[in-house]
């Protein structure tokens, strides 16, 4: 049995669904049971929240309690914050509980967990335990957040590691980002363990394409503007799925070849992608491994993204790559692989040696192993 903990965001994401997708793996090719303990911030309320937080957890017995009652040999902990900490992976691990935690994000040391900082830039001022630059620039947004995250991330972070087994990240880039932030991960095993993908087209349709597509959540970091305007100048036509905090902004921007169709279900989302010619990640944080990247390589849809984070390791080939805030650059590459079919083919080969459910079944069950 293989007990997964998660503590689900206010606007759920990628995340949720890296989640639900590991459950479903361990089911069907670890051949084992699996149970999801989930807590929800939005129904937690903000004063709760940061109580969590600086109390380094709320309710471990809950945890304790669940490994009992279900036998769990692996506790597989993903997002801790704000209402599990350090004191469930205790708990977890008091029970009898081998434990791994699943890193996606940055937030043993940022607070915002993406390393973009208020100002717009990617950012690496905050180090290990030194976590006042992310009060200073008021990455939380409100003082009183941000100075919750500082004290409560600056107080439990080695603390946290402590109760840990192993680390699990989806990219190596992620490791040199977590070093470069001097997160105390040296003393813990850490393992590269790809996004698991489902299912992957037969072949690339990309030819018969007839968009690019960006799905993202419509925010600074996602660097939608960027697209917009590359594919404008590169007369391609564009249809954006998301929404966000600057979907005002970013319409405003677009021109008649920009479609903006909203929030859409995963259905909704495949059958765009069915229909796309090219996916554009146009991110300007360094991401650990975008989900919306794998997920258009698995469909055989050509992916043109920027170069930060796991993008460059996970797209591979250059011409495929563009620096971020650079319209031009990334019209180029838009116009580039427009329709080719033929990238699309590479990167669905190499989305599926890398995330097909048989290679990170391997790999997860190394890691519950020891």
């Amino acid at each position: 049995m293989i007990l997964f903990l998660h503590n689900r965001y206010r606007v759920p994401g990628g995340e949720e669904r890296v989640v639900e997708d590991l459950a479903w793996l361990v089911r069907e090719h670890l051949g084992e049971d699996a149970e999801v303990l989930e807590r929800d911030s939005a129904a937690l309320g903000r004063a709760k929240a940061a109580a969590g937080m600086l109390a380094g957890g709320l309710e471990p017995g809950e945890v304790a309690a669940a490994v009992r009652r279900t036998g769990a040999r692996v506790v597989h902990a993903h997002n801790v914050n704000p209402s599990l900490g350090w004191r469930a992976l205790a708990a977890a691990r008091g029970a009898g509980a081998r434990v791994v935690l699943h890193l996606h994000n940055y937030r043993l040391v940022c607070a915002v967990g993406t390393c973009f900082n208020a100002h717009g830039h990617d950012c690496v001022r905050c180090q290990g335990r030194d976590t006042r630059p992310g009060v200073r620039l008021a990455c939380r947004g409100s003082a009183s957040e941000a100075v919750v995250y500082a004290a409560a991330l600056a107080a439990w972070q080695r603390r946290l590691l402590g109760q840990v087994d192993a680390l699990v990240v989806p990219s190596a880039f992620a490791v040199e980002r977590l070093r470069a932030l001097r997160a105390p991960i040296d003393g813990v095993p850490v393992h590269v363990v790809p996004q698991v993908q489902r299912t992957f087209a037969e072949r690339s349709a990309a030819a018969d394409g007839e968009h690019a597509l960006v799905a993202a959540r419509l925010s600074a970091e996602k660097g939608v503007d960027v697209a917009v305007e590359a594919c404008e100048r590169a007369g391609l036509p564009l249809v954006v799925a998301g929404d966000g905090p600057d979907a005002e902004a970013v319409r405003a921007r677009a021109g008649d070849r920009v479609r903006f169709v909203g929030h859409v279900s995963a259905d909704e989302l495949a059958a765009l992608r069915a229909h796309a010619a090219l996916a554009i990640v146009p991110s300007r944080c360094a991401e650990v491994m975008p989900l919306a990247a794998v997920e258009a390589m698995a469909a055989g849809v050509p992916v043109v993204a920027t170069t930060m984070g796991g993008l460059p390791e996970l797209v591979g080939d250059p011409a495929g790559l563009a620096p971020p805030d650079d319209p031009t650059e990334l019209a180029a590459a838009a116009l580039a692989r427009f329709g080719d079919a033929r990238a699309g083919e590479d990167g669905l080969r190499r989305v599926r040696a890398l995330s097909a459910p048989a290679a990170v079944a391997a790999r997860l069950a190394a890691v519950y192993r020891g």
